[in-house]
């Protein structure tokens, strides 16, 4: 948001030349919700597949896809033709979408004529979500589903997505009703960062999911968003080292608008090579 297609372009293409970032996010909102209000935001799947084609060997999603804003038949079909452009190297990521008390984020619903559910409807979409996108990539025949969100008849996926049996799973959220959906479906989980005792929490709620499904925690990467400040660079490095600390081990460094020169060579520099060298000290 609040920034020009050019832009994101060359960070995307630095990033990709730099072997310490390892991945890049876009986010999945359809008006800002910091700064103008009325300022640019991409729809972030299509901005996805452009940045896509340019990109040689970074792992690459949307960190979160609304499960709000699109039905998950067509959201099956929009990630497999993303994991197709960029070569198998999609992390298909997904959440209930905005909360609810946040007004800059309500608004783009009713802009855009989309329904806003309560809270209990949308956890329980996401997980049929989850479970009709996966059948959608891997079944090779069509099949039905009635569920009590979503109905398919003769439901088919092709092409396939070129990973397999299917691109990694991200399910983001803190909720705990969102992280009984992480449990069951989630290779990755993603929590927005600012407080570690809490994310430490809410990881051992989902440890504890997974012990009920009969699943090893393990299994499921810890993933946390962090945000970067220019001018603090330290305080980034010291809230990497909490969440390496904790367990986190998938970070995603949130760049704010507008992007400095050179700005993916200053993040490797300045926070990702000094954090890195601490985890291995």
């Amino acid at each position: 948001m609040q920034v020009g297609y050019d832009d994101v372009l060359r960070v995307w293409r630095e990033a990709d030349a730099i072997p310490e970032i390892e991945h890049a996010w876009l986010f999945d909102h359809l008006m800002p919700i910091a700064g103008d209000p009325l300022g640019p935001t991409y729809e972030g799947w299509t901005l996805l597949t452009a940045l896509a084609a340019h990109t040689r060997r970074l792992r690459l999603g949307v960190l979160v896809t609304s499960n709000r804003f699109r039905p998950p038949a067509l959201l099956a079909k929009i990630a497999a033709t993303v994991d197709i452009v960029s070569g198998g190297w999609l992390d298909f990521g997904i959440g209930v979408g905005s909360r609810p008390g946040h007004p800059l984020a309500r608004r783009e619903y009713e802009a855009h004529g989309l329904p806003f559910h309560d809270t209990e409807h949308a956890v329980g979409s996401l997980a049929e979500a989850c479970t009709l996108i996966r059948r959608l990539w891997t079944e090779q025949k069509p099949f039905d589903f009635h569920g009590t969100h979503h109905h398919l008849t003769g439901g088919f996926g092709n092409p396939k997505p070129v990973q397999r049996p299917h691109p990694p799973i991200l399910v983001g959220g803190r909720s705990a009703a969102t992280l009984r959906v992480a449990a069951e479906h989630a290779g990755l989980w993603n929590i927005p960062g600012g407080d570690i005792d809490d994310a430490v929490r809410r990881g051992a709620l989902l440890d504890r999911y997974c012990a009920e499904l009969g699943r090893d925690p393990a299994a499921i990467t810890r993933s946390i968003h962090l945000p970067v400040f220019y001018d603090r660079p330290a305080a980034t490095r010291t809230a990497i080292g909490e969440a390496l600390d904790a367990g986190f081990r998938h970070v995603v460094l949130g760049l704010p608008a507008p992007y400095p020169v050179a700005v993916a060579r200053w993040l490797t520099d300045e926070i990702i090579t000094p954090s890195t060298t601490r985890l291995l000290s």
